[in-house]
Protein backbone atom coordinates (compact mmCIF):
# COMPACT_ATOMS: atom_id res chain seq x y z
CA UNK A 1 0.00 0.00 0.00
CA UNK A 2 1.30 3.70 -1.03
CA UNK A 3 2.25 4.88 2.74
CA UNK A 4 0.30 8.06 1.38
CA UNK A 5 -2.76 6.35 0.94
CA UNK A 6 -2.25 4.93 4.56
CA UNK A 7 -2.21 8.15 6.69
CA UNK A 8 -5.29 9.49 4.82
CA UNK A 9 -7.59 6.14 5.90
CA UNK A 10 -5.86 6.52 9.58
CA UNK A 11 -8.15 7.39 12.54
CA UNK A 12 -8.29 11.10 13.44
CA UNK A 13 -7.28 12.28 16.74
CA UNK A 14 -9.31 12.67 19.64
CA UNK A 15 -9.73 16.34 21.40
CA UNK A 16 -6.43 15.61 22.87
CA UNK A 17 -4.74 15.92 20.12
CA UNK A 18 -0.82 16.46 20.46
CA UNK A 19 1.65 15.38 17.81
CA UNK A 20 3.07 12.65 19.48
CA UNK A 21 -0.79 10.98 19.48
CA UNK A 22 -0.40 10.52 15.35
CA UNK A 23 -1.11 6.95 14.61
CA UNK A 24 1.98 4.62 14.08
CA UNK A 25 1.52 4.52 10.11
CA UNK A 26 1.36 8.89 9.88
CA UNK A 27 5.49 7.86 10.47
CA UNK A 28 6.16 5.93 7.30
CA UNK A 29 4.23 9.10 5.49
CA UNK A 30 6.60 11.62 3.78
CA UNK A 31 7.77 13.83 6.13
CA UNK A 32 5.89 16.84 3.96
CA UNK A 33 2.62 15.24 3.86
CA UNK A 34 2.38 14.45 7.68
CA UNK A 35 3.41 17.81 8.75
CA UNK A 36 0.59 19.17 6.47
CA UNK A 37 -2.07 16.87 7.44
CA UNK A 38 -0.72 18.02 11.46
CA UNK A 39 -1.52 21.39 10.65
CA UNK A 40 -5.07 20.61 10.59
CA UNK A 41 -6.02 19.28 13.16
CA UNK A 42 -6.75 21.88 16.47
CA UNK A 43 -7.30 21.28 19.72
CA UNK A 44 -10.96 22.31 20.59
CA UNK A 45 -9.69 23.53 23.97
CA UNK A 46 -7.51 26.05 22.87
CA UNK A 47 -8.95 28.87 21.14
CA UNK A 48 -11.70 27.58 19.80
CA UNK A 49 -15.10 26.09 20.56
CA UNK A 50 -17.40 23.61 18.73
CA UNK A 51 -15.52 24.84 15.70
CA UNK A 52 -16.29 28.80 16.65
CA UNK A 53 -13.52 31.17 17.45
CA UNK A 54 -13.28 30.68 21.32
CA UNK A 55 -13.62 34.68 21.60
CA UNK A 56 -16.60 34.55 19.11
CA UNK A 57 -18.29 31.98 20.89
CA UNK A 58 -18.12 33.84 24.45
CA UNK A 59 -19.62 37.09 22.48
CA UNK A 60 -22.60 34.44 20.65
CA UNK A 61 -23.40 32.88 24.55
CA UNK A 62 -23.31 36.67 26.01
CA UNK A 63 -25.42 37.74 23.11
CA UNK A 64 -27.75 35.04 23.89
CA UNK A 65 -28.04 36.04 27.85
CA UNK A 66 -28.19 39.51 27.16
CA UNK A 67 -29.35 40.64 23.94
CA UNK A 68 -29.30 44.53 25.07
CA UNK A 69 -25.43 44.14 24.66
CA UNK A 70 -25.52 43.94 21.21
CA UNK A 71 -27.37 46.82 20.47
CA UNK A 72 -24.08 48.70 22.24
CA UNK A 73 -22.23 47.95 19.72
CA UNK A 74 -20.83 50.36 17.40
CA UNK A 75 -19.38 49.89 13.59
CA UNK A 76 -16.35 48.62 12.94
CA UNK A 77 -13.52 50.82 12.84
CA UNK A 78 -10.66 51.39 10.08
CA UNK A 79 -9.03 48.45 11.30
CA UNK A 80 -12.00 46.45 10.68
CA UNK A 81 -12.13 45.65 14.48
CA UNK A 82 -15.78 46.19 16.33
CA UNK A 83 -15.75 48.65 19.52
CA UNK A 84 -17.58 48.82 22.31
CA UNK A 85 -19.23 51.55 23.90
CA UNK A 86 -18.68 52.25 27.31
CA UNK A 87 -20.58 50.51 30.06
CA UNK A 88 -23.91 51.61 30.78
CA UNK A 89 -23.84 54.38 33.98
CA UNK A 90 -25.07 52.72 37.22
CA UNK A 91 -28.51 54.45 38.38
CA UNK A 92 -27.84 57.34 40.77
CA UNK A 93 -30.21 55.82 43.82
CA UNK A 94 -32.05 52.52 44.55
CA UNK A 95 -35.12 54.25 46.42
CA UNK A 96 -36.62 51.97 49.05
CA UNK A 97 -40.98 52.95 49.36
CA UNK A 98 -43.36 51.17 51.93
CA UNK A 99 -46.87 51.36 50.35
CA UNK A 100 -49.17 54.05 52.47
CA UNK A 101 -51.93 53.23 54.82
CA UNK A 102 -54.01 50.20 53.79
CA UNK A 103 -57.13 49.05 54.87
CA UNK A 104 -55.32 46.38 56.82
CA UNK A 105 -53.71 48.59 58.87
CA UNK A 106 -56.66 50.02 60.71
CA UNK A 107 -58.29 46.90 60.50
CA UNK A 108 -57.01 43.62 60.95
CA UNK A 109 -60.46 42.00 60.54
CA UNK A 110 -59.95 42.69 57.30
CA UNK A 111 -57.46 40.33 56.12
CA UNK A 112 -60.19 37.72 57.42
CA UNK A 113 -62.59 38.80 54.88
CA UNK A 114 -60.29 39.96 52.26
CA UNK A 115 -57.32 38.29 50.16
CA UNK A 116 -53.72 39.85 51.55
CA UNK A 117 -53.13 40.38 47.88
CA UNK A 118 -56.45 42.69 47.80
CA UNK A 119 -55.95 44.75 50.27
CA UNK A 120 -56.49 48.36 49.10
CA UNK A 121 -55.40 52.02 50.50
CA UNK A 122 -56.96 53.98 52.64
CA UNK A 123 -57.90 57.90 51.94
CA UNK A 124 -55.01 58.49 54.09
CA UNK A 125 -52.92 56.13 52.14
CA UNK A 126 -53.77 57.69 48.56
CA UNK A 127 -52.42 61.10 51.34
CA UNK A 128 -49.48 59.35 51.37
CA UNK A 129 -48.69 58.01 48.30
CA UNK A 130 -48.81 61.35 46.47
CA UNK A 131 -46.78 63.05 49.42
CA UNK A 132 -44.26 60.44 48.75
CA UNK A 133 -44.36 61.06 44.67
CA UNK A 134 -44.05 64.81 45.37
CA UNK A 135 -40.88 64.07 47.62
CA UNK A 136 -39.45 61.34 45.48
CA UNK A 137 -40.17 64.25 42.71
CA UNK A 138 -38.29 66.79 44.86
CA UNK A 139 -35.28 64.57 45.47
CA UNK A 140 -34.67 64.01 41.64
CA UNK A 141 -35.08 67.28 40.58
CA UNK A 142 -32.34 68.51 42.68
CA UNK A 143 -29.79 66.40 41.50
CA UNK A 144 -28.94 68.71 39.15
CA UNK A 145 -29.26 67.13 36.00
CA UNK A 146 -32.50 68.35 34.12
CA UNK A 147 -32.55 64.86 32.24
CA UNK A 148 -33.27 62.65 35.25
CA UNK A 149 -35.37 59.78 34.85
CA UNK A 150 -37.53 56.82 37.21
CA UNK A 151 -37.85 53.61 37.16
CA UNK A 152 -39.75 51.51 39.56
CA UNK A 153 -40.13 47.80 40.03
CA UNK A 154 -43.60 47.30 42.32
CA UNK A 155 -44.95 44.35 44.43
CA UNK A 156 -48.22 42.94 42.75
CA UNK A 157 -50.20 43.63 45.90
CA UNK A 158 -53.20 45.91 45.18
CA UNK A 159 -51.82 48.17 47.70
CA UNK A 160 -48.34 48.80 46.39
CA UNK A 161 -49.74 49.17 43.15
CA UNK A 162 -51.96 51.91 44.24
CA UNK A 163 -49.08 53.74 46.35
CA UNK A 164 -47.14 53.43 42.98
CA UNK A 165 -50.76 55.05 41.01
CA UNK A 166 -50.36 57.99 44.01
CA UNK A 167 -46.67 58.26 43.29
CA UNK A 168 -46.77 58.70 39.60
CA UNK A 169 -49.17 61.30 39.46
CA UNK A 170 -46.24 63.89 40.72
CA UNK A 171 -44.14 62.82 37.45
CA UNK A 172 -44.16 64.45 34.06
CA UNK A 173 -44.69 61.03 31.77
CA UNK A 174 -41.42 61.94 30.31
CA UNK A 175 -39.86 60.87 33.38
CA UNK A 176 -40.39 57.72 33.63
CA UNK A 177 -38.41 55.04 32.15
CA UNK A 178 -40.13 52.25 33.00
CA UNK A 179 -42.24 49.83 34.98
CA UNK A 180 -42.31 46.33 36.31
CA UNK A 181 -44.43 44.32 38.54
CA UNK A 182 -42.21 41.72 40.05
CA UNK A 183 -43.61 39.00 42.70
CA UNK A 184 -40.69 38.44 44.47
CA UNK A 185 -41.03 42.01 45.97
CA UNK A 186 -44.92 40.95 47.33
CA UNK A 187 -45.20 40.66 51.41
CA UNK A 188 -44.53 38.13 53.61
CA UNK A 189 -47.09 35.55 53.35
CA UNK A 190 -49.05 35.11 56.49
CA UNK A 191 -51.55 32.14 55.69
CA UNK A 192 -54.51 32.76 53.85
CA UNK A 193 -57.20 34.56 54.85
CA UNK A 194 -56.57 35.23 58.41
CA UNK A 195 -57.75 34.24 61.94
CA UNK A 196 -58.02 37.69 64.06
CA UNK A 197 -57.13 35.71 67.16
CA UNK A 198 -55.14 32.96 66.01
CA UNK A 199 -52.85 35.47 64.33
CA UNK A 200 -52.39 37.40 67.51
CA UNK A 201 -51.22 34.22 69.13
CA UNK A 202 -48.94 33.75 66.17
CA UNK A 203 -47.39 37.26 66.34
CA UNK A 204 -46.74 36.56 70.12
CA UNK A 205 -45.04 33.41 69.08
CA UNK A 206 -42.87 35.02 66.93
CA UNK A 207 -41.06 37.58 69.51
CA UNK A 208 -40.69 34.54 71.36
CA UNK A 209 -39.10 32.40 68.32
CA UNK A 210 -37.35 35.36 66.47
CA UNK A 211 -38.33 37.41 63.95
CA UNK A 212 -36.46 36.00 61.35
CA UNK A 213 -36.86 32.36 61.89
CA UNK A 214 -40.26 31.95 62.57
CA UNK A 215 -42.46 30.99 60.14
CA UNK A 216 -46.36 31.40 59.82
CA UNK A 217 -48.28 28.29 59.50
CA UNK A 218 -49.51 28.11 55.54
CA UNK A 219 -47.13 31.05 55.35
CA UNK A 220 -43.51 32.53 55.34
CA UNK A 221 -40.81 33.06 57.50
CA UNK A 222 -38.20 36.16 56.92
CA UNK A 223 -35.94 33.39 55.71
CA UNK A 224 -37.97 32.57 53.26
CA UNK A 225 -38.26 36.39 52.09
CA UNK A 226 -34.99 36.12 52.32
CA UNK A 227 -34.40 33.19 49.44
CA UNK A 228 -36.95 34.90 47.30
CA UNK A 229 -35.01 38.39 47.41
CA UNK A 230 -32.05 37.51 46.79
CA UNK A 231 -33.27 36.23 43.34
CA UNK A 232 -34.53 39.54 42.73
CA UNK A 233 -31.03 40.96 44.10
CA UNK A 234 -29.23 39.20 41.06
CA UNK A 235 -31.96 40.15 38.85
CA UNK A 236 -31.86 43.96 39.78
CA UNK A 237 -27.90 43.41 39.55
CA UNK A 238 -27.96 42.64 36.19
CA UNK A 239 -30.21 44.70 34.90
CA UNK A 240 -27.81 47.39 36.37
CA UNK A 241 -24.80 45.99 34.85
CA UNK A 242 -26.68 45.83 30.76
CA UNK A 243 -28.27 49.01 31.08
CA UNK A 244 -31.82 48.01 31.16
CA UNK A 245 -32.69 51.43 32.14
CA UNK A 246 -31.23 53.13 29.46
CA UNK A 247 -33.10 52.92 26.25
CA UNK A 248 -30.71 53.07 22.89
CA UNK A 249 -28.89 56.50 22.52
CA UNK A 250 -30.95 57.86 25.30
CA UNK A 251 -28.89 57.37 28.28
CA UNK A 252 -28.98 59.18 31.07
CA UNK A 253 -26.36 59.85 34.17
CA UNK A 254 -29.58 60.51 36.72
CA UNK A 255 -31.17 57.06 36.44
CA UNK A 256 -33.43 56.69 39.64
CA UNK A 257 -34.60 52.73 40.95
CA UNK A 258 -37.08 52.81 42.88
CA UNK A 259 -38.88 49.85 44.53
CA UNK A 260 -42.72 50.00 45.96
CA UNK A 261 -42.95 47.41 48.34
CA UNK A 262 -43.60 45.92 51.96
CA UNK A 263 -42.57 46.74 55.23
CA UNK A 264 -40.37 43.32 55.97
CA UNK A 265 -39.89 42.84 52.65
CA UNK A 266 -38.01 45.95 52.46
CA UNK A 267 -35.95 45.64 55.61
CA UNK A 268 -34.12 41.99 54.34
CA UNK A 269 -33.44 43.80 50.79
CA UNK A 270 -31.27 45.85 53.00
CA UNK A 271 -30.10 42.92 54.54
CA UNK A 272 -29.22 40.87 51.64
CA UNK A 273 -27.51 44.03 49.54
CA UNK A 274 -25.75 44.70 52.91
CA UNK A 275 -24.71 41.56 54.36
CA UNK A 276 -26.56 42.41 57.72
CA UNK A 277 -26.77 39.22 60.02
CA UNK A 278 -29.55 37.70 61.62
CA UNK A 279 -28.91 39.95 64.87
CA UNK A 280 -29.00 43.00 63.17
CA UNK A 281 -31.63 42.82 60.68
CA UNK A 282 -33.98 41.93 64.69
CA UNK A 283 -32.66 45.12 65.58
CA UNK A 284 -34.34 47.19 62.77
CA UNK A 285 -37.69 48.84 62.87
CA UNK A 286 -40.21 48.97 60.13
CA UNK A 287 -40.58 52.67 58.08
CA UNK A 288 -43.85 54.14 58.61
CA UNK A 289 -46.44 54.21 55.59
CA UNK A 290 -45.13 55.93 52.88
CA UNK A 291 -41.83 56.09 54.29
CA UNK A 292 -38.75 55.67 52.17
CA UNK A 293 -35.00 54.94 52.38
CA UNK A 294 -32.56 56.35 50.07
CA UNK A 295 -29.52 54.26 49.03
CA UNK A 296 -27.37 56.63 46.43
CA UNK A 297 -23.99 55.92 44.85
CA UNK A 298 -20.98 57.67 46.86
CA UNK A 299 -17.34 58.80 45.65
CA UNK A 300 -16.27 55.40 44.28
CA UNK A 301 -20.08 54.53 42.85
CA UNK A 302 -21.34 52.39 45.67
CA UNK A 303 -24.21 52.59 47.53
CA UNK A 304 -24.64 54.13 50.89
CA UNK A 305 -27.68 55.18 52.69
CA UNK A 306 -25.24 57.79 54.82
CA UNK A 307 -25.51 59.58 50.94
CA UNK A 308 -28.57 60.74 51.23
CA UNK A 309 -29.71 59.97 55.51
CA UNK A 310 -28.17 61.51 58.51
CA UNK A 311 -26.53 58.80 61.18
CA UNK A 312 -29.17 59.92 63.70
CA UNK A 313 -31.67 58.74 61.06
CA UNK A 314 -30.36 55.45 60.54
CA UNK A 315 -30.06 54.77 64.59
CA UNK A 316 -33.90 55.52 64.53
CA UNK A 317 -34.29 52.46 61.81
CA UNK A 318 -31.93 50.39 63.85
CA UNK A 319 -28.74 50.69 62.60
CA UNK A 320 -25.75 50.36 65.09
CA UNK A 321 -22.66 51.88 65.17
CA UNK A 322 -20.84 48.77 63.17
CA UNK A 323 -23.44 49.13 60.60
CA UNK A 324 -22.65 52.65 60.35
CA UNK A 325 -18.82 52.38 60.04
CA UNK A 326 -20.19 49.83 57.27
CA UNK A 327 -22.00 52.92 55.89
CA UNK A 328 -19.66 55.35 56.11
CA UNK A 329 -17.10 52.69 54.33
CA UNK A 330 -19.39 52.48 51.18
CA UNK A 331 -19.92 55.60 50.99
CA UNK A 332 -16.17 56.28 50.20
CA UNK A 333 -15.10 52.43 48.43
CA UNK A 334 -14.73 51.68 44.99
CA UNK A 335 -16.39 48.73 43.27
CA UNK A 336 -14.86 45.92 43.82
CA UNK A 337 -13.77 46.48 47.10
CA UNK A 338 -14.55 44.66 50.29
CA UNK A 339 -14.86 45.33 54.19
CA UNK A 340 -12.61 43.21 55.71
CA UNK A 341 -13.44 44.68 59.38
CA UNK A 342 -16.86 43.86 58.81
CA UNK A 343 -18.21 41.29 60.89
CA UNK A 344 -19.45 38.87 57.96
CA UNK A 345 -15.97 39.54 55.81
CA UNK A 346 -13.46 39.56 57.36
CA UNK A 347 -11.69 39.02 61.12
CA UNK A 348 -14.12 40.72 63.64
CA UNK A 349 -16.19 37.36 63.42
CA UNK A 350 -13.45 35.60 65.83
CA UNK A 351 -12.78 38.83 67.98
CA UNK A 352 -14.25 37.41 71.24
CA UNK A 353 -15.86 40.92 72.05
CA UNK A 354 -18.01 40.32 69.04
CA UNK A 355 -21.51 39.50 70.38
CA UNK A 356 -22.74 36.45 67.31
CA UNK A 357 -26.10 35.68 68.70
CA UNK A 358 -29.75 37.06 68.88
Amino acid sequence: MDPSMAVAAAPRPSSNCHPAALPAVAAAAPPRRARRLTMRWRCCDDDTLGGVPRRRAQQLLQDQHFPELALRRVPENNNGRQQMSLPPPRPRRIVLVRHGESEGNVDEAAYTRVPDPRIGLTAQGWRDAEDCGRRLRDLFSNSGDSDWKVYFYVSPYRRSLETLRGIGRAFEPHRFAGVREEPRLREQDFGNFQDRDQMRVDKELRLKYGRFFYRFPNGESAADVYDRITGFRETLRADIDIGRFHPPQRRTDDMNIVLVSHGLTLRVFLMRWYKWTVRQFEGLNNLGNGGTLVMQTGEGGRYSLLVHHTEDQLREFGLTDEMLKDQMWHKTARLGDINYSFITNGQSFFDERTDLYL
